[in-house]
C-alpha cells in the first residue's frame, strides 16, 4: 500500500473562539477549502468519516455532517478513539480506497469547547474522583510525575518542548496563540496540577479541519499535482485507565510506530521533521521514546539541548502543534505534515522528504501514526 494512497487536498477554519458558531458548520467550512485546495468539486466526494466531536458526542454524527455536506456517501461513519481517531479515519479510508468501497473521502473533524462545552475536559474520573481526580490534565500529570522522577528529569527539559512548539506557532499566522515564550517565562508559568504547569498544556480552541484522501491514479485523473503519499500508519491501543496500567513511561505508540514504519520502509533516521501530539509537554518526548528515536528517559535531555527546534535535528511541530497553533486534538499535525511535504509551510523545513505524524487520545490510552512521503 504504500504510496497507493495520497492526501489531495487540506482545509481549516480560523483557530481560536467561534462563538454562535455550532461544530457542524465549522466543518462544512473546513471541508470547503479542502476541496479548493484539492481543486476539486464536492460531487466526486463518496466517502464521509468524521471523529467524534469531543465536547457533545451524538449518534449518526457522520451522517449529519454529511447530509450539511449534501452528500450520500458510499462509506461514512464517525469514530471515536480520541484525539487518535482522525489518522485512524485516514488509514481506514486509504483501506477502503484499497478493496474499492470508495473513491474519495473527506475525513474531518470540528469542535466548539473555548465557547461551548469543555465538560469532557473537566469531568470527574470514575470513582477516583472522590480523590480529587478530575479533568484530563489530572492524568497527565501523573504521567508527567512519573517520568520526571523516574528519569530524573529536570523541568527545563519539559519547558525546551514549551518553548520550541510556542516558537512556531508565532511564526504561524493562523496560530490560536501567538506568543513566544522564554524558559524562564515557562518555569514562572503557575501550576495547573502539579507538577504541571500553565505552559505544559494545550490550548482549549474552537474550529475545524479536513483532508481529502484518494489513489494516486485518481489524483491524477483530477489534475491534483500536490498530493501528497501517504506511506504508512498504524495503529496501537492501551486498555487499562492510568491508574492500573504497569507502566506509566511507555505506550501502545510503540505497536503503532513499529506498524507504520515497516509499512513505509523507512527508518527513523529518514524522518526529516515531526508532527507529534503535544496536548501536554511529556507527550512528544515519550512519543519519541516509543517510537524508537530514543531509549527510555533520553528524549528529554535531546529536547533540553535544542534539538526539536527548527534548527534542531528533528524539529517538532512546525506550525505550533496543540500548544500553540490549536488545541483541536490532531488533525492539524496532518495538515502541517501535508505543507511540509509540499514544501509550503510557513516554517519550511529545507530539503525534507519523509514527516512523521502522531495522535493519540484519553490519557495515552489510543494511539494512531502517520508517514508522508514528498508530494511528486
Amino acid at each position: 500500500m504504500p504510496g497507493q494512497s495520497v492526501i489531495a487536498g487540506i482545509g481549516n477554519t480560523a483557530y481560536g473562539k467561534h462563538p454562535g458558531r455550532d461544530r457542524v458548520s465549522l466543518i462544512v467550512e473546513a471541508c470547503a477549502n479542502a476541496l479548493a485546495d484539492a481543486g476539486i468539486e464536492k460531487d466526486v466526494v463518496d466517502g464521509v468519516l468524521v471523529k467524534m466531536a469531543n465536547a457533545e458526542p451524538s449518534f449518526l454524527y457522520g451522517q449529519k455532517v454529511a447530509e450539511a455536506l449534501g452528500l450520500k456517501p458510499h462509506v461514512g461513519a464517525s469514530l471515536d478513539q480520541g484525539g487518535a481517531a482522525n489518522i485512524g479515519l485516514i488509514s481506514y479510508a486509504a483501506m477502503a480506497i484499497e478493496a474499492g468501497l470508495t473513491q474519495v473521502a473527506i475525513i474531518c473533524y470540528g469542535d466548539t469547547p473555548r465557547t461551548g462545552s469543555r465538560s469532557v475536559y473537566q469531568r470527574p474520573r470514575g470513582d477516583d474522583a472522590v480523590y480529587g481526580w478530575y479533568s484530563t490534565a489530572a492524568g497527565y500529570a501523573m504521567v508527567h510525575q512519573r517520568y520526571r522522577q523516574e528519569f530524573k528529569i529536570p523541568d527545563e527539559h519539559f519547558g525546551a518542548v514549551a518553548v520550541a512548539c510556542r516558537a512556531n506557532g508565532a511564526r504561524n499566522p493562523q496560530a490560536h496563540l501567538r506568543q513566544a515564550i522564554t524558559l524562564d517565562e515557562y518555569m514562572a508559568s503557575p501550576f495547573v496540577v502539579e507538577p504541571l504547569r500553565r505552559d505544559d498544556c494545550c490550548l482549549l480552541s474552537d474550529g475545524a479541519a479536513a483532508v481529502i484522501v484518494t489513489s494516486r491514479q485518481r489524483a491524477k485523473s483530477l489534475g491534483i499535482d500536490k498530493a501528497v503519499p501517504i506511506l504508512g500508519f498504524g495503529q496501537g491501543q492501551e486498555s487499562w485507565d492510568v491508574h492500573l496500567r504497569p507502566s506509566l513511561t511507555s505506550t501502545q505508540a510503540s505497536v503503532s510506530a513499529e506498524k507504520a514504519f515497516r509499512m513505509a520502509g523507512v527508518a527513523r533516521k529518514d524522518i526529516d521533521v515531526a508532527q507529534l501530539y503535544d496536548c501536554f509537554t511529556v507527550t512528544p518526548l515519550l512519543t519519541l521514546e516509543d517510537y524508537g528515536f530514543f531509549a527510555p528517559g533520553q528524549a528529554a535531555a535531546f529536547a533540553g539541548a535544542g534539538g526539536l527546534a527548527l534548527d534542531g535535528d528533528l524539529p517538532l511541530n512546525t506550525s505550533g502543534g496543540l500548544l500553540s497553533e490549536t488545541g483541536t486534538p490532531g488533525l492539524q499535525l496532518v495538515i502541517e505534515g501535508v505543507r511540509q511535504m509540499r514544501g509550503s509551510a510557513v516554517s519550511q523545513i529545507a530539503g525534507a522528504r519523509h514527516c512523521l505524524v502522531s495522535n493519540q487520545g484519553g490519557t495515552m490510552h489510543t494511539h494512531a501514526t502517520l508517514i508522508l512521503g514528498a508530494a511528486a
